[in-house]
């Protein structure tokens, strides 16, 4: 009975010892992968990452955007002026009225000279202020071609601000499809309605 009770607490000393110097060995860090492709989520655009590894992020460096800003200037309420109160002058860059394609407000490469006259007409004249109108064509409803028509506007002003021109120069205003320049129904009417026309304007005498 004696030697029962002895070989006992040797037995469980030499299990503890067992046990701990497996722990102090730890985790050797392998990992047997499963067979078959990595399954990632993909990112927002809809990008695969099996294919791409995850770069390691720099934390040393200044945090950067690389992106360019895009979308209309925003208008300074304080630089906004009155055309009903300005002389508008139709005639100086009528041939400079900028088209546009069907369901668009992308300025097309054709176009850009157009802009770069009227942008120098500007610098040439400081006391002059630009009016922008944006029309579209005869299809759509009245609400979704005033919205078009705004963002051509847009497209435009924003080109004249990057080329130098300050925001509180540059006005817009969207007539949709109510003032066409051709009253025409087919194609040729279209591409002539679907337009930016430029308005230069000046401060009336005592105004």
């Amino acid at each position: 009975m004696k030697l029962n009770k002895m070989i006992f607490p040797l037995m469980l000393a030499l299990v503890a010892t067992v046990a701990f110097t497996g722990c102090k060995k730890g985790f050797s860090g392998k990992v047997t992968g499963l067979p078959g492709p990595r399954q990632q989520a993909p990112t927002g655009d809809g990008t695969d990452l099996t294919t791409k590894p995850f770069a390691p992020i720099d934390t040393t460096g200044p945090i950067s955007n690389p992106v360019a800003p895009t979308g209309p200037i925003a208008y300074d309420p304080t630089k906004r002026w009155d055309p009903a109160n300005m002389i508008q002058d139709r005639a100086t860059v009528a041939d400079q009225t900028v088209h546009f394609a069907f369901d668009s407000a992308a300025v097309l490469s054709k176009e850009e000279s157009k802009l770069v006259i009227v942008s120098e007409k500007l610098k040439s004249d400081p006391s002059a202020y630009m009016l922008i109108e944006g029309h579209c064509d005869e299809r759509g409803t009245d609400e979704y071609n005033r919205a078009l028509g705004e963002r051509r506007a847009l497209a435009l002003r924003e080109a004249l601000i990057r080329s130098g021109i300050e925001d509180g120069r540059v006005q817009t205003i969207s007539f949709g499809k109510d003032k066409p320049a051709d009253t025409g129904h087919d194609e040729a009417a279209w591409a002539k309605n679907r337009r930016g026309e430029f308005i230069l304007c000046h401060q009336k005498t005592g105004a």
